[in-house]
């Protein structure tokens, strides 16, 4: 299938400039409407005039946010898989995917409800907040959570539509759920008054109508036969592929999202400043990541296409060409960092002694957009590749780099140790990721 929905031809398309920039540059801008909707929720409780309400909206939201993550395989192996598709100009089974990813979700999101009450205890028993807090981050996880089946199946029409490089409407259905969230938690919290509840119905509504415009942007396989296509979608071979593929990816980021973990663990041992400034220097990782993914995404729908044609030469220049717009991406986020760096700390947090510790780790925050620029960009390679085993195998490499580096640099320079281990961590995934290439690169012969 094509943008429009139709047949994929078999012949391979050129791999241009243009071709990647048209992929990635929507879903940089619809992953810069994430942080925009977190502002809206936190400012519109923020005008309760008191402090647990926002504290409420932000732990559980944060507490769903990560849940939610787990089931991130579905994107990612969605993409991967459905891009191969249709590379080879298998329409059957590019549908077919589309519906596992939808079933799948949907009854991850159903486990989500019928287990809340022992998942929410289990967080809250990891992650202690006061009586009043905890009492309203429940009551805003207890509605938010009915959204859950469209939130996650929402991951696998993400990656259905990057694989068909249709990001156009990727970033139209992030535009409208973020907009409808916005304008209901407007209504909801300022016009009728309903608080923390009202926040969360806001986003309850949000998710379920943007699944119906995902939908809505999928439609061309419901028009055909193959979605009913029952031996096909339940077939025992692809299925088992699908389960590997995804197994892999889940187990790849539970290790990455351990370092990320850790990282907070072991700043929260050295005092109350250094965690600031590390969570105020966080922020400009969040915003690499989200520049960074689009290029990354790009890599995924084109590598993926050409392993379905079989043209290790269209996967060398679709692996060629997004890491190059990758990394002059990475190069101007590096020189932003350097030279606003220190403006960007200052309008997020007041705390003069936060503003000079962030201040003297900033160094860190330039260099990450380069340390990490091979281990984004050959996730997106080796996803498109459903290289799954080797992304897996070398996270958990990078992860050991990380727990030696942490124990032999944090003892002699503190935050600045554990800043170097985690950079050293990007630098060996993408050393290790790159070790593997040529093995890639030769399974699409």
């Amino acid at each position: 299938m094509n943008a429009a929905g139709g047949t994929q031809s078999r012949r391979p398309r050129a791999v241009t400039h243009r071709r990647v920039l048209g992929v990635a540059l929507p879903i940089v801008l619809s992953n810069a409407t994430v942080p925009i909707l977190g502002l809206v929720d936190t400012g519109v409780v923020g005008q309760m005039g008191a402090a647990a309400p926002i504290g409420a909206v932000g732990i559980g939201a944060v507490i769903l946010t990560g849940i939610y993550w787990v089931f991130g395989f579905l994107r990612m192996g969605t993409t991967g898989l459905t891009a191969q598709a249709f590379g080879s100009g298998d329409e059957p089974e590019a549908a077919a995917l589309l519906m596992r990813g939808l079933m799948i979700g949907g009854a991850a999101g159903a486990a989500m409800i019928a287990l809340q009450l022992p998942l929410f205890a289990g967080a809250f028993a990891l992650s202690p907040a006061s009586p009043q807090v905890e009492e309203l981050a429940r009551q805003y996880m207890a509605i938010r959570v009915w959204s859950a089946p469209a939130a996650i199946a929402l991951y696998a029409i993400t990656g259905w539509l990057i694989a068909a490089e249709r990001t156009r409407a990727v970033l139209v259905v992030q535009l409208w759920m973020n907009g409808l969230n916005i304008v209901l938690d407007l209504v909801f919290v300022l016009g009728m008054g309903w608080g923390v509840a009202g926040v969360a119905a806001a986003t309850f509504l949000a998710e379920w109508s943007g699944l119906a415009v995902g939908l809505w942007f999928c439609r061309a396989v419901f028009t055909g036969p193959h979605w009913r296509d029952a031996a096909r979608i339940f077939d025992r071979p692809r299925l088992r592929r699908m389960l590997a593929v995804n197994s892999d990816i889940l187990v790849r980021t539970l290790l990455l999202e351990t370092v990320f973990v850790s990282f907070l663990f072991f700043a929260a041992r050295l005092g109350d400043v250094p965690l600031a400034a590390n969570q105020v220097l966080l922020q400009f990782l969040h915003v690499t990541a989200f520049a960074l993914d689009g290029f990354a995404f790009a890599a995924e729908t084109m590598v993926g296409q050409a392993m379905g044609h079989r043209r290790p030469d269209l996967l060398r220049r679709a692996a060629v060409l997004s890491s190059l717009w990758g990394g002059g991406m990475a190069l101007l986020l590096a020189a932003t960092f350097a030279l606003l760096g220190a403006e960007l700390i200052a309008v997020m947090t007041t705390s003069a002694p936060v503003r000079d510790a962030a201040g003297s780790y900033l160094g860190w925050m330039v260099a990450a957009p380069i340390a990490g620029l091979a281990a984004w960009m050959l996730d997106g390679i080796f996803i498109g590749a459903t290289r799954t085993r080797d992304m897996r195998n070398m996270m958990l490499v990078s992860t050991l780099v990380y727990g030696v580096a942490l124990m032999l640099l944090m003892p002699v320079f503190g935050n600045h140790g554990l800043w170097m281990a985690l950079l050293i961590s990007f630098a060996a995934r993408g050393i290790s990721l790159g070790i593997r290439y040529g093995a890639l690169e030769a399974s699409a012969r």
